[in-house]
C-alpha cells in the first residue's frame, strides 16, 4: 500500500515513509522492486470492468528482424498511475502473473 501511495500525483517517498513509520530508503527499495516486477502491487479498486486497448497490425518486413539494441528496451506495463518496467527478456508467464495481479481485487 505504501509503495502505491508514492506513485500518486504530488506524493513523496519521504512523506509516505513518515506516515507509515518506515525508513525512506526501504520504501525506495520496494518501489525499485515493484518497477522491476519483483514486488506486486495490489490492484486498484474499480466499480466497472476496465479494458486495455489491443492493437493488431502487420509487421513490416524490416521489423521482422529487429536490431539487438531495440530488443534491450524494457517492457512497460501501465495501469493508471502505476508504471512497471520489466527486463526485455522476462518470461511471458511472469508478465501474465503481473498483469493478473494488477487486475485482481484485494481481499
Amino acid at each position: 500500500m505504501a509503495v502505491s501511495m508514492t506513485l500518486e500525483a504530488g506524493a513523496t517517498v519521504n512523506a509516505v515513509a513518515e506516515r507509515f513509520g518506515i525508513l525512506p530508503n526501504q520504501l525506495s527499495a520496494w518501489r525499485r522492486e515493484a518497477k522491476q516486477g519483483k514486488l506486486v502491487l495490489p490492484a486498484a479498486e474499480v466499480e466497472e470492468p476496465v479494458f486495455a486497448p489491443l492493437v493488431v497490425c502487420e509487421v513490416a518486413e524490416e521489423e521482422a528482424h529487429p536490431k539487438v539494441a531495440s530488443q534491450a528496451a524494457p517492457i512497460r506495463i501501465i495501469r493508471g498511475a502505476v508504471v512497471i518496467e520489466l527486463a526485455h527478456d522476462i518470461p511471458a508467464a511472469r508478465i501474465a502473473e503481473i498483469v493478473h495481479a494488477l487486475e485482481a481485487h484485494p481481499c
